[in-house]
């Protein structure tokens, strides 16, 4: 028997393995993309939970992409967030050279707000 054999109908090239003929199949070169931890989040999400997207997005090629994205947004979010819930909670730097200690208490509070936000709008949906 043949180690590679070619199939005219599907356009295709199969190798011999044992006693079966598997497709030679190879995903398509991805350049190195930076995933920050919101679109980490986002692909153990999609894995968990919607796992026939995750395959889909895995072997078009395009997870990477997509994940580094949705990452660019999440942070972007997560600023504007921050910076507006600041202000609407009147956490400036006239309060940090105050009393620091009730500057980072509000500044917490002020970040984990937005990542509720950025997590329940853009990663767990």
């Amino acid at each position: 028997m043949e180690k590679y054999i070619y199939n005219e109908q599907n356009g295709l090239w199969y190798e011999l393995q044992g006693d079966y003929y598997l497709p030679c199949l190879k995903l398509p070169e991805e350049g190195e993309v930076h995933i920050g931890i919101w679109g980490q989040r986002h692909r153990r999400y999609l894995k968990n939970h919607h796992r026939v997207r995750y395959i889909n997005l895995l072997t078009s090629g395009k997870l990477k992409d997509y994940l580094a994205d949705l990452n660019e947004q999440a942070e972007a979010m997560f600023s504007r967030l921050v910076k507006q819930l600041s202000e609407k909670e009147g956490v400036m730097e006239g309060l940090k050279a105050e009393n620091q200690m009730l500057w980072v208490q509000r500044m917490n509070n002020v970040r984990s707000a937005a990542m509720e936000i950025v997590s329940s709008e853009l990663i767990y949906c």
